[in-house]
């Protein structure tokens, strides 16, 4: 070997030694931080274990909350998309209650699907049960205890209610979308979808000759019942609506449905709130509800509700509420379409349209009437003297409150 073949080989082993330790070097160096930190200032320090960038993405105040949250919240926020699927012939289910957001013992909620035809099989259940459509069309059916009964086909935006032991199905239809999707609300955390009671899980778990007997017919006539629950099933598909419209004693006196979307909304710069309750649609005695929509930036404003807890569903767009728990206690959150809000009663928040498209979302409360105090009239309408005192602020601030409620707030 030449002495410049041999000074080039051993150049050539060095610079790989050193190429070596740096990407060993590389590798074993900490990755650079993704994502929010827990640092403000010179508050915090770096997460140094595992983290998940995608649920940091989701949640970046949980990370990283505004310096105006403090003390320990109870989680406040739950999405559907974490919910179990019960997935059956034709449609799904899925379900946030007590099980899945602990705090929210005053209602709970299911997300149903249908294809047309599809029938949610008639049942009843001990609570009562509010609807609102996301998309397509059904028809639902009840009968009372006086033997009156409902039929009605119902569409997007469109509410229905039934009372507590009521008996009803619901059933989807062809339109623009194959059947149905639909939000139910009911008046207890507690409930479960699976603990309804089912005509076909009722009658599987009685005897025979009972059934012959109470039906009036020979055992051999009941050779088909099914020998468990259908919950979720193809049915033929529903004809003309006057054909199900049944005698008995005549119709229900207070109609199971309402057209929500076709009620007249509280106009603002910032948006519109529909308020649903019991005075313009009777028959829902327990749960009283609002359909709020943002413009980007716009405010739901500072204010609570003094007749109990607040359950939200966020339809589509971006938001973000903090929530004043009394005792310093404060927490922020984002919520996105398919999202559960919960607001504890009396608390104090707000929500923000955080996105650039209109943001729309479902407030709901176990409560034949909505109510709200806000922040703005409060304020305006106690002496002004007084309010300054309170918060050192000058008289042109006070001034210009509004003495009428502004629910929603231009941004």
């Amino acid at each position: 070997m030449t002495l410049t073949s041999r000074r080039d080989t051993l150049a050539a082993a060095a610079a790989g030694l050193v190429g070596t330790a740096a990407a060993t070097a590389q590798a074993q160096a900490p990755a650079a931080p993704s994502g929010p930190q827990p640092i403000r200032g010179r508050d915090g320090a770096d997460i140094l274990g595992p983290v998940n960038p995608a649920r940091q993405a989701q949640e970046p105040f949980t990370t990283l909350p505004p310096k105006t949250d403090h003390g320990t919240m109870p989680n406040l926020k739950w999405s559907f998309t974490d919910s179990h699927m019960r997935i059956e012939e034709g449609g799904w289910a899925r379900q946030t209650t007590t099980r899945e957001l602990p705090i929210s013992t005053a209602m709970a909620g299911v997300n149903m699907r249908l294809k047309a035809g599809v029938a949610r099989e008639m049942h009843w259940h001990k609570e009562a049960e509010w609807a609102y459509m996301l998309k397509g069309r059904a028809r639902i059916t009840a009968v009372d205890q006086a033997g009156r009964t409902f039929v009605d086909d119902v569409g997007e935006g469109d509410l229905w209610y039934f009372p507590s032991g009521i008996p009803h199905s619901i059933q989807g239809l062809p339109g623009e979308v194959d059947g149905c999707e639909f939000l139910l609300v009911f008046d207890d955390g507690h409930f479960s979808e699976d603990s309804t009671f089912l005509i076909t899980d009722w009658l599987a778990h009685t005897p025979r000759d009972i059934l012959a007997k109470n039906f009036g017919v020979p055992e051999s006539a009941l050779a088909g019942l099914p020998d468990k629950e259908k919950y979720i099933f193809p049915a033929p598909m529903p004809g003309p609506i006057a054909g199900d419209r049944t005698g008995g004693a005549g119709p229900v006196p207070e109609g199971f449905s309402y057209r929500m979307l076709a009620q007249e909304p509280i106009r603002t710069k910032g948006g519109s709130v529909r308020i649903t309750d019991s005075k313009v649609f009777p028959a829902s005695k327990t749960i009283a509800a609002a359909l709020v929509e943002l413009e980007p930036g716009g405010l739901r404003e500072l204010h609570w509700h003094p007749n109990g807890d607040e359950w939200q569903y966020y339809l589509s767009g971006e938001g973000r509420m903090t929530v004043f728990g009394s005792e310093s206690k404060a927490r922020t959150f984002d919520y996105r379409a398919g999202d559960v809000g919960y607001v504890p009663f009396a608390m104090g928040h707000y929500v923000e349209n955080t996105g650039s498209t209109p943001l729309r979302f479902l407030e709901l409360f176990r409560s034949p009437t909505y109510a709200d105090v806000s922040l703005n009239q409060w304020m305006a309408l106690t002496p002004h003297a007084l309010v300054r005192a309170h918060l050192n602020v000058d008289e042109t601030v006070l001034a210009g409150l509004p003495t009428a409620k502004t629910p929603v707030v231009k941004g």
